[in-house]
């Protein structure tokens, strides 16, 4: 732990760490959610969520946990733990408010609860246990209506979310879903999925059309190559059109895209994504308005490092410019738009040693040239 901790050191000293390996009970921290609320009852508060591991494995005993920031990432509140299921590992955490409609300023939670030793590998169709036990993936959603600080008993919508046969595991995002804002589906909320089985995946939205009350599925995005979109990122453009981001698994290594003109019930074919790079890691994505889009990832095909984000001003047709956010490990990563031209990054760090939030500015530098780098960054936090 000292070798861990004299590594987070010098990779984390210019982000404010949120969760460290190995502090708040739990040796791991993985997969980041993050945003930024609007509105009553906590504008501008940011709530960062992640998976508290006993180890790296994936599934163990995993809690999701829950930290939060009320001066754009400065400082944060004391760390509590949001969903826990004895004899359950709970991943996937994926956060989406309700900014109107029913329940408006309501913050919904989904995530996967998966058996303590059972992983995507071992998890089995349908919905109920077999004779070797409960050995489903399964999905629950809680809410909070009072910006995070308390939160509903978890909801099991499995039914809701998952195909009756063939699927085998499922997971939201991980990372932010998202909620309509233009056109006949203005409203709707969506949250990104893949199902399996291992290896063999699809992704897909599960649509709510009131406030997360109930869920259903759209149809899986078609897949003509040899690559599977794996873990995925929406976002909407400006004329209402749904466009998914995706880790991509035996085709190119870039990331994949699809897009849907209905409000996530169809998807055009999943392509390649030339402008961005995947080394087959989970990526972030955001829509700011105004047709700019940033893409945050790394910048390799092969390492989980280089953190970069992309900008788009062009509803994420293109990436032309590049923003410099951690030259070292960087894995999972979640976009926060903090107001004009300033983006917060939370994301995976110092091979996993800890999470940490990072401000970066997106506006143009003087005289026009690209962005500026990383902004000055807050006081690190012990």
């Amino acid at each position: 732990m000292v070798t861990c901790l004299i590594i987070l050191a010098l990779a984390c000293a210019a982000s404010v760490d949120v969760f460290v390996g190995g502090q708040g009970g739990h040796a791991v921290y993985r997969i980041p959610s993050a945003l930024r609320l609007e509105g009553a009852p906590a504008p501008g508060r940011i709530v960062a969520m992640a998976e508290a591991r006993g180890s790296l494995a994936d599934v163990g005993s995993n809690d999701l946990v829950m930290r939060t920031s009320d001066d754009g990432g400065a400082t944060w509140s004391a760390q509590r733990t949001v969903l826990h299921a004895e004899g359950r590992s709970m991943n996937n955490p994926c956060l989406v408010q309700s900014a109107r409609g029913p329940h408006a300023g309501r913050l919904i939670l989904m995530a996967q609860s998966y058996p303590e030793r059972c992983d995507e590998r071992c998890v089995v169709p349908g919905f109920d246990a077999d004779a070797s036990g409960d050995r489903v993936c399964r999905t629950v959603v809680a809410h909070s209506d009072d910006g995070g600080a308390t939160w509903s008993s978890p909801r099991d919508v499995t039914r809701e979310v998952k195909r009756a046969t063939v699927v085998t595991s499922t997971a939201t995002g991980p990372g932010i879903g998202i909620q309509l804002a233009r056109g006949p589906h203005a409203g709707r909320i969506l949250m990104p999925f893949n199902e399996g089985p291992y290896d063999r995946w699809r992704v897909y939205a599960a649509i709510s059309d009131d406030g997360g009350d109930s869920w259903r599925m759209g149809e899986p995005a078609p897949t003509p190559g040899p690559g599977r979109a794996n873990e995925v990122q929406f976002f909407e453009r400006q004329d209402g059109t749904v466009v998914l981001n995706a880790r991509q698994h035996h085709g190119a290594r870039r990331r994949a895209s699809a897009e849907s003109r209905d409000g996530g019930v169809t998807w055009s074919p999943v392509a390649d994504v030339a402008d961005l790079p995947d080394p087959q890691c989970m990526g972030g994505v955001l829509a700011l308005g105004g047709g700019t889009v940033v893409f945050t990832g790394c910048d390799s095909e092969s390492r989980r490092a280089l953190g970069t984000a992309w900008v788009s001003r062009d509803d994420g047709r293109t990436w032309p410019v590049k923003v410099p956010i951690e030259p070292g490990g960087f894995a999972y990563s979640v976009p926060v738009a903090l107001g004009p031209g300033r983006v917060g990054v939370l994301h995976e760090a110092a091979g996993y040693a800890c999470i940490a939030f990072k401000v970066i500015e997106l506006s143009p530098a003087p005289g026009g040239g690209a962005p500026a780098g990383p902004a000055s960054p807050a006081p690190r936090q012990p």
